[in-house]
C-alpha cells in the first residue's frame, strides 16, 4: 500500500491572514488530509491567537473539494459526546463526507482545567475516554427517530436525535490516539485508524533507533488488541503524527531525510504520515520550499 502524506495546520492565524491560504495550498500540494488540533490553547501558543477547531474545519471545507479534514485530536477534556456528535454530523454534511475524527484521552495541560475542574487522574481519563468513545460511536451510528438514550458514570444522553446521520456510512471514521492497553482496545474495537506520536519518554534524550524500536512495540500491541477481538490488524490504518520523536524537525530538512524517515516507519506498517505545516519561530519551523518539495515528491518515492 502506498504511504499517504497528510499535514496538520495549527489554528493560530486569522482566517484571512494566512489560515485560509494554507488550507487551500494543502489541497493543491496533494496532501491526503489536513488536520488541526482541537485545543482551547496549547503549549507555547498559550498567550497568542488560537482559534476553534470546528469553525476552522467548517471554513476549510468551504474552500477545498477533495482534501480530507479532521481533528488530531479531540478529547473529552472540554467536549461532551452529545454536542460533539451534532457538530461532527454537520461538518460531515458540509464537507461532503470528508471528515475524520482524531480522538484521544487528553492530558493535563490547559484544556484539563479551563472549565474550572481539577485535572483528572490517569485512571479517570482512561475511564472517561472509554465511555466517551462508546457513546459517541452510538450517537453517530444510530440516527433513528427515537434517538439515543444512555446513562453512564460520566456522560448521559436522553433521546438524542442525530437525523439524518453522517454522510459517510455507517459513520465518519475514528482515528484513535492511544498507547496504553485500554486505549488500544478502543482503537481495535471502534477505530478505523490508530494514531501515535511515538514514545514521549524518548523525546528529550532518546535516539532515532530507540524510537523505532518503541514504535515497533506499539504496533505489535495494536496487533494483539485486534487479534483479541478477531479483527484483522490490516483493516486498521496506522497514523504517525511527527514532530514528537527524537528526530524532531530533522525529517523536514530535506527530501532525502524525509523519505528515509518515512520509509523506516512505513516498514513498521504505517499507512499515513502527518507533518506540521511550518510555523516560524516555533518547534515546527521549517523551510517552506523544502516542505512543499516533500509534499509533492515524497509520496511518489514511498510507493
Amino acid at each position: 500500500m502506498s504511504l499517504r502524506l497528510s499535514t496538520v495546520i495549527l489554528p493560530y492565524r486569522r482566517w484571512h491572514e494566512g489560515s485560509r491560504s494554507a488550507w487551500m495550498r494543502a489541497e493543491q500540494l496533494g496532501f491526503h488530509a489536513g488536520y488541526t488540533y482541537d485545543h482551547l490553547s496549547w503549549r507555547s501558543f498559550r498567550d497568542g491567537p488560537w482559534f476553534g477547531a470546528v469553525p476552522t474545519l467548517t471554513a476549510a471545507a468551504a474552500v477545498t473539494e477533495d482534501l480530507r479534514l479532521g481533528t488530531l485530536v479531540t478529547s473529552p477534556n472540554f467536549r461532551h459526546p452529545v454536542t460533539l456528535a451534532k457538530e461532527l454530523i454537520s461538518l460531515d454534511d458540509i464537507s461532503g463526507g470528508r471528515i475524520t475524527l482524531g480522538i484521544g484521552a487528553g492530558g493535563t495541560g490547559f484544556d484539563a482545567t479551563t472549565l474550572g475542574q481539577e485535572p483528572w487522574t490517569p485512571r479517570e481519563r482512561a475511564d472517561r475516554f472509554a465511555e466517551f468513545v462508546q457513546l459517541l460511536d452510538r450517537l453517530l451510528n444510530e440516527d433513528g427517530p427515537s434517538g439515543v438514550s444512555y446513562q453512564g458514570d460520566y456522560y448521559s444522553a436522553h433521546e438524542s436525535r442525530n437525523i439524518p446521520g453522517c454522510v459517510q456510512r455507517p459513520r465518519l471514521p475514528f482515528a484513535v490516539a492511544a498507547t496504553g492497553p485500554r486505549g488500544l482496545r478502543l482503537a481495535a474495537r471502534h477505530g478505523q485508524a490508530w494514531v501515535t506520536t511515538g514514545d514521549p519518554k524518548l523525546y528529550e534524550n532518546g535516539t532515532s533507533e530507540q524510537s523505532i524500536q518503541a514504535i515497533r512495540g506499539q504496533v505489535e500491541k495494536v496487533a494483539d488488541a485486534c487479534a483479541a477481538i478477531g479483527r484483522d490488524v490490516g483493516s486498521l490504518d496506522k497514523i504517525l503524527l511527527t514532530g514528537f520523536t527524537p528526530d524532531r524537525g530533522r525529517p523536514l530538512q530535506s527530501l532525502d531525510a524525509f523519505v528515509d524517515f518515512a520509509g523506516r516507519h512505513q516498514e513498521l506498517g504505517f499507512t499515513e504520515i502527518v507533518i506540521h505545516w511550518p510555523v516560524p519561530d516555533s518547534d515546527f519551523a521549517a523551510d517552506e520550499k523544502v516542505f512543499e518539495q516533500i509534499a509533492m515528491e515524497a509520496p511518489g518515492q514511498l510507493r
